[in-house]
């Protein structure tokens, strides 16, 4: 293939051997850096001298002409067995920062090598078939993941769960389509006289099977969390129950009332589950402009919370709210509520948070399994068109359905369609992954 047989420019780049600081920077115990390419085995024999067994961890001295850079083990991984799927050599420095620079001022200087750029390593293993997009999406959310939930449920896509399932739809269209088309080619002959009769109730079940993986808790929730607004009038201990949740103190409070004007959102983990606490104005009439502002902004964040903690009276409480009596130091409230805290206390305080975490149960991906990112349900929801249109009578129309199936399947797992965001994807990574 040409150097600029690909119309976007990659192939020139593909063509590179790169190399980066792979862990964590330094000072470290140990520094692990990484080149992919052509020559990296060029690379690896020019530091070390020699060129060790594939896949053997291997003491080696690394030099720089006649200037010791470190006692290393060195790794060699030929492609396409590789996490690349290219040549692969790794060097396990000490990781110190003097050490790390020299070991990469060297690389710099040897012909035909060039620094990776922020994902590069992982842009490879996609464009040369070690894994594929949802795979890709998996890793990217990895790296971000901050709680227990979200790191199971990256784990799961980067493990290839999503694409599984997605091998399987694949197979099932495709065996619908060869039935298609078969019925098409042979639609003049005696011996296919029609379309069979179980392909309906098969588009049928394959699009109630993408149904239920639409109906999952969507992967927003878990990377923004579940909102939790407290809400209420003013002076209803709103802003120092967000801060007893928190356990620091992130609102003012205040005995004034009107002392929360705007919302503040703060994130947190409870249970290993994410969450954002927002807390709201004082639900009241005011004359005073901002004070007002603030209040439409609470009224709009309360009809659009995942849970709702109603610190007013129990018997205010929009449906579905938890109604919390916040003083129960202060003795019991003049009508019963659902639960009894006091932030100045702890009491009830840990009830509080099992129920939360009890409520946002049905909301979250269930622990470990996919969940569904905007890019994912858009394709799934194009597929479901698809099968929709393939139920006609008219066996072109069928046939063409289904091959535009097949194609919303393929933006998944990026054999098609996704060009214009792959760059956007692993600018998210960093540099060395």
């Amino acid at each position: 293939m040409e150097a600029d047989a690909r119309p976007d420019g990659r192939e020139e780049e593909l063509s590179d051997t790169i190399y980066a600081l792979s862990s964590g920077a330094p000072p470290a115990a140990i520094a692990v850096v990484r080149i992919s390419g052509p020559r990296a085995d060029a690379a690896l024999e020019t530091l070390a001298g020699i060129l060790p067994a594939p896949r053997t961890a291997t003491l080696a001295r690394l030099r720089d002409g006649v200037e010791i850079l470190d006692d290393a083990l060195i790794i060699r991984f030929p492609g396409p067995a590789s996490a690349t799927g290219e040549d692969v050599a790794e060097l396990h420095l000490h990781g110190g920062r003097s050490v790390v620079a020299a070991v990469l001022a060297a690389l710099a200087r040897i012909g035909g090598l060039r620094p990776a750029a922020p994902g590069e390593f992982t842009r490879r293993a996609f464009d040369n078939g070690r894994i594929d997009l949802a795979e890709a999406e998996g890793l990217a959310d990895l790296l971000e993941a901050e709680t227990e939930s979200q790191r199971r449920a990256a784990l799961a896509l980067a493990g290839g769960a999503l694409s599984r399932q997605v091998q399987a739809w694949q197979a099932e269209l495709l065996a619908l389509a060869a039935a298609v088309e078969a019925a098409l080619d042979f639609s003049d002959e005696d011996d296919v006289a029609s379309l069979p009769a179980d392909i309906p109730i098969r588009l049928v079940s394959l699009g109630t099977d993408v149904s239920i993986w639409l109906a999952r808790p969507p992967a927003e929730r878990l990377k923004d969390g579940v909102r939790i607004v407290i809400a209420g009038p003013p002076n209803s201990g709103k802003s120092t129950l967000l801060n007893a949740l928190l356990g620091r103190d992130a609102a003012i409070t205040s005995a004034i009332a009107g002392t929360t004007r705007d919302l503040i959102e703060v994130p947190v983990s409870i249970g290993g589950s994410p969450f954002l606490l927002i807390d709201t104005a004082g639900l009241r009439d005011s004359a005073d402009e901002i004070e007002a502002i603030g209040v439409d902004r609470a009224r709009a964040t309360v009809a659009n919370a995942d849970i709702l903690l109603w610190l007013g009276d129990a018997d205010e409480a929009p449906a579905g709210a938890i109604r919390i009596h916040p003083k129960a130091d202060l003795g019991p409230p003049a009508i019963p509520a659902d639960l009894s805290v006091s932030a100045m206390t702890g009491f009830g305080l840990a009830e509080l948070s099992r129920m939360l975490i009890q409520r946002s149960a049905s909301l979250l991906p269930a622990e470990g399994a996919v969940a569904l990112n905007v890019r994912h349900r858009e394709a799934l929801r194009a597929l479901q068109l698809a099968l929709e249109e393939a139920e006609s009578v008219d066996m072109l129309i069928a046939a063409e359905a289904l091959r535009s199936a097949r194609m919303a399947l393929d933006r998944i797992t990026g054999k098609a369609g996704v060009e214009d965001m792959l760059d956007a994807l692993f600018g998210r990574f960093c540099i060395g992954k």
